[in-house]
C-alpha cells in the first residue's frame, strides 16, 4: 500500500470535491406538498379495515392499482396500524401517512413476493420488500406516520441461525426490506418514521434525483439486535440527498453499494455511486456513519457534513474486497461533531469473499480522501491497515 498524508486544503461545499460544480438541485430545501400529488385514495373508503390482526395486502394492493387506473394519486394511510405483505406502486401513485398511522409488515416471510430482485451486490431471486417501486418518476414517501417492518421474528430466527451455523449468511435467513425502490428518478421519502425493519431499511438501486428529507429511521441496537438492518444503501445511484435524517440502526447509516466479484466491473446489472451529499444528519448508535462498501466498485464525488454522531462506531469505513475491484475517489467529511469509536476505518473486509484469478484484475485504489473541520471525541482517529490488495494517496486530514 502506498500512503501519503496532505494537510488540509479548503474546498467549496459548493463544488463536488473533485471540483465539478454541484447544480442548485442539491441545496434546494424544498419539500414535496402532498396536495401536490393528485386525489387521494383514504384506504379505509376501499375495504381496508383498521383491525390490525388481520393480513391486508391484497385489499391495500388494490387500492394502489384502482389509483393507477384513475391516473394516479395519492394513497392515504389514516390512523391506526394495517398489516401488510410486499406492495407495488406504480407510476403516479404515492403514499402518505397520516400521524398515528402504522402500515406494519407481517412477520410471515410467504407474505413477501418472490421475484428477481438485487441483493448485496448480486441480481438474484429473492423476497421482494413491504413497499416496493420499480420504474417510476416522482415517486413520494410522506407524512409524519410509521412504516414498520415489525421485524422481531426475523431477528430472533436471524440469530438462532447463527448459534446453529455461524457461517450462515444474510440471505439464508429469509428477511424482506421495509423500502426497495429501483430504476427510479425524482425520488422523494420524506418526514416518515422507517424502523424495525427485517433486513436493510432503505435500498435504492440505479435510481437517480433521491432525496431522504427529515426522515426518522430506528431498529434495535440493545437486547434483540436488529442484524444488517442498514438505514440507506444506494446501490448504483446518482444526485441523491440524504438531509435532517436521524439514523440509529444495527449495522451502517449510509452505506455505497453497486457490486461485487473479481470480474463486478464487467456486470452491466452493477455500476458506480456518483455525487451522493449527506448533510445535517444526527446518528445515534450505527456501525458506520458513512460506509463504502462492502459490495462496491465504484464511488466519486461523496460528500458527509454538518453532522452529529452520539455514539457510531466509525464515521468514515472503507471496507476493501480483496476479491473485487474498487475505486473510491473525491470523498469530503466536513464539520462533525459528537462522538464515535474510530473516525477513518481502512481496512481489508473478507467476510464471505470469493477471489478468483483474473490476470487482467484493475488495481484497487482509494484517493482524494479530505478530512477537515472535526469536533469528534473518539477512541481512535485514523485506523487504516496497509494491504497489498489496495493503494491509498492523497488523504488530507485535519
Amino acid at each position: 500500500m502506498l500512503l501519503s498524508l496532505f494537510t488540509s486544503s479548503s474546498l467549496s461545499t459548493e463544488s463536488w470535491p473533485s471540483g465539478q460544480e454541484m447544480s442548485p438541485w442539491f441545496t434546494n430545501h424544498g419539500k414535496i406538498d402532498p396536495a401536490t400529488l393528485g386525489p387521494q385514495y383514504i384506504v379505509t373508503d376501499y375495504g381496508v379495515t383498521t383491525d390490525s390482526t388481520i393480513l391486508q395486502t391484497h385489499q391495500l394492493q388494490n387500492v394502489i392499482d384502482t389509483a393507477y387506473a384513475h391516473g394516479g394519486g395519492l394513497i392515504v394511510i389514516p390512523p391506526g396500524t394495517y398489516l401488510s405483505g410486499s406492495l407495488f406502486f406504480r407510476q403516479g401513485v404515492n403514499l402518505y401517512l397520516s400521524q398515528g398511522a402504522r402500515l406494519k409488515g407481517s412477520n410471515r416471510i410467504r407474505d413477501f413476493r418472490l421475484m428477481k430482485t438485487r441483493m448485496e451486490g448480486q441480481t438474484l431471486t429473492y423476497f421482494a420488500a413491504l413497499i416496493n417501486a420499480d420504474s417510476i418518476s416522482g415517486f413520494t414517501i410522506c407524512g409524519p406516520g410509521t412504516i414498520d417492518g415489525n421485524g422481531h421474528d426475523y431477528w430472533e430466527e436471524f440469530w438462532i441461525r447463527r448459534q446453529y451455523n455461524p457461517q450462515c449468511t444474510n440471505l439464508e435467513a429469509m428477511r424482506p426490506r421495509l423500502v426497495y425502490i429501483s430504476h427510479s428518478t425524482d425520488v422523494t421519502v420524506q418526514d416518515v418514521r422507517l424502523i424495525n425493519s427485517p433486513f436493510w431499511t432503505n435500498h435504492l438501486y440505479r435510481c437517480q434525483r433521491v432525496r431522504y428529507l427529515d426522515c426518522h429511521i430506528y431498529s434495535p441496537t440493545q437486547g434483540l439486535k436488529a442484524p444488517s438492518s442498514d438505514a440507506i444503501d444506494l446501490d448504483a445511484c446518482s444526485d441523491v440527498v440524504v438531509r435532517g435524517c436521524y439514523m440509529n440502526v444495527n449495522d451502517d447509516a449510509v452505506v455505497l453499494k453497486g457490486g461485487k466479484g473479481t470480474w463486478a466491473d464487467q456486470d452491466p446489472d452493477n455500476g458506480e455511486n456518483t455525487r451522493i451529499l449527506v448533510e445535517h444528519c444526527h446518528y445515534g448508535k450505527v456501525h458506520g456513519c458513512l460506509t463504502l462498501g462492502s459490495e462496491s466498485i465504484h464511488n466519486r464525488d461523496i460528500i458527509l457534513r454538518h453532522c452529529q454522531t452520539d455514539d457510531a462506531d466509525r464515521v468514515l469505513w472503507l471496507k476493501m474486497r480483496p476479491d473485487t475491484p474498487q475505486h473510491y475517489e473525491y470523498i469530503l467529511v466536513d464539520d462533525i461533531q459528537g462522538q464515535c469509536g474510530s473516525f477513518l476505518v481502512v481496512h481489508p473486509w473478507t467476510q464471505f469473499h470469493s477471489p478468483h484469478e483474473r490476470p487482467d484484475m484493475p488495481p484497487t485504489t482509494c484517493h482524494d480522501i479530505e478530512i477537515r473541520n472535526i469536533q469528534v471525541k473518539s477512541n481512535t482517529f485514523y485506523d487504516v491497515i496497509e494491504s497489498p490488495d489496495y493503494t491509498i494517496y492523497n488523504i488530507k486530514l485535519p
